[in-house]
């Protein structure tokens, strides 16, 4: 019994099979890294930690084209994979609507190219967005399944302020908004778990109030080159540790709403750049240890989200 409603299981739904992302790093930047925001960025980022490589001897759209191909040809290829016939564009690295309506067009119409495309999503912050661009997504969603995931983090102002996202909650909730006017676009929010202070009811709360569609979990992590790796050094965060973790990550999926899709429970990052924690590289294991105390509990998403709902009204 799968005790969470998870990412490969509403594809399947959707699909009737397993469909893989296809993460894609385009070459662009971050308002919050590049000036018109900040140029320190947020204090747990270093993009290169998990995203995929890119050609600077190639244009952008033809590095979108080149990461396709790779992989699709790297799943034809591998026995292991051989049923994995359909995949999802994931637009990852940095903000990925940080560009003008028509430079986006070009590169999201790259995918029209593949046959084994179903899908695209498409990550980005929620100062990112405005109703042309949505209008530009909504436009694939005939022939494509349309994921936008907003980076919320947390819904606490002073949480994101020490985080230097330099925008707000109340930034994320325009943007969801704003989203939800096009019916066929999902939202999906990325969500840090082990921030200091926390208050996690608090953020579920406000994701079932607001109606997502789907959050993406993360774990607070230290990565090198980050000002988090300054503050962890210092001594001056706390890491949870696996168990700490899971028992969050519980409590979380019994208050969340059980059509809420999980696009992710934990991060991952490549390990020359990850300082702490290290068990968040065996994603396997954690994700089995998760189910593993969601069946000891004998609890389950969505368990006890008619309280948060209710408390919402």
């Amino acid at each position: 019994m799968e005790r969470y409603f998870s990412f490969n299981t509403y594809l399947k739904q959707i699909f009737k099979e397993r469909v893989h992302r296809i993460s894609i790093n385009v070459g662009f930047y971050c308002p919050n890294l590049y000036g018109s925001k900040s140029s320190s960025g947020c204090i747990f980022c270093n993009n290169d930690a998990f995203s995929q490589s890119y050609d600077s001897n190639l244009s952008q759209i033809e590095n979108v084209r080149k990461q396709i191909v790779d992989t699709i040809q790297f799943f034809s290829s591998n026995k292991r994979f051989k049923n994995i016939r359909k995949f999802i564009a994931y637009f990852q690295s940095y903000s990925n609507t940080y560009a003008d309506v028509e430079t986006l067009k070009n590169l999201f119409d790259v995918i029209k190219e593949f046959s084994q495309i179903v899908g695209i999503s498409v990550s980005t912050r929620p100062d990112c967005i405005d109703i042309e661009k949505l209008k530009l997504l909504n436009s694939y969603s005939d022939k494509y399944l349309v994921w936008i995931e907003y980076g919320m983090q947390t819904s606490d102002d002073e949480l994101l302020k020490w985080l230097n996202r330099n925008h707000t909650f109340e930034d994320f909730v325009n943007a969801v908004e704003l989203t939800k006017r096009f019916d066929k676009i999902n939202i999906g929010a990325h969500i840090i778990l082990g921030l200091p202070g926390q208050d996690v009811l608090k953020d579920v709360k406000e994701v079932a109030k607001l109606g997502l569609h789907g959050v993406k979990l993360h774990n607070l992590h230290v990565l090198k080159n980050t000002q988090l790796e300054q503050l962890y050094y210092q001594g001056e965060i706390k890491i949870l540790d696996i168990n700490e973790y899971i028992d969050i990550v519980c409590k979380f999926l019994e208050y969340i709403p059980e059509n809420v899709v999980i696009l992710r429970l934990v991060s991952s990052a490549k390990k020359e750049l990850l300082i702490a924690p290290q068990w968040m590289n065996n994603k396997t294991v954690v994700v089995q240890m998760i189910q593993k105390k969601l069946e000891e509990m004998d609890t389950y998403q969505g368990k006890h989200s008619r309280k948060i709902l209710v408390s919402t009204k």
